[in-house]
């Protein structure tokens, strides 16, 4: 099993920057890639951004040029540097990880962005 904690979430104005973390704890050996997504009311969930362990990323239309995601495979741990916050941008933000075989989701970190 693997257990991931997100952290980091907010409320900020529009234009400015949050910084989210996502630990992963457990039976982490197998996690190969990590990714970000975000869910808003009413809304389906979507991926934001998902990095492999060998450091490809990948991101969606609407935060490319904004949005980082990075990973630091020592501490088990992947980030997202979100900057330029716009008020859409507010929803819960959610970690997953995979494995071979298994997906893991965390429970979610708020941010929401003012206007």
């Amino acid at each position: 099993q693997v257990q991931l904690a997100e952290s980091g979430g907010g409320l900020v104005q529009a234009g400015g920057s949050l910084r989210l973390s996502c630990a992963a704890s457990g039976s982490i050996s197998g996690i190969k890639t990590m990714a970000w997504y975000r869910q808003a009311p009413g809304k389906q969930r979507e991926l934001v951004a998902s990095i492999t362990t060998g450091g490809r990323t990948n991101y969606a239309d609407s935060v490319k040029g904004r949005f980082a995601i990075s990973r630091d495979n020592a501490k088990n741990t992947v980030y997202l540097q979100m900057n330029s916050l716009k008020a859409e941008d507010t929803a819960v933000y959610l970690c997953k990880a995979n494995s071979y075989v298994l997906t893991y989701w965390g429970q979610g970190t708020q941010v929401t962005v003012s206007s």
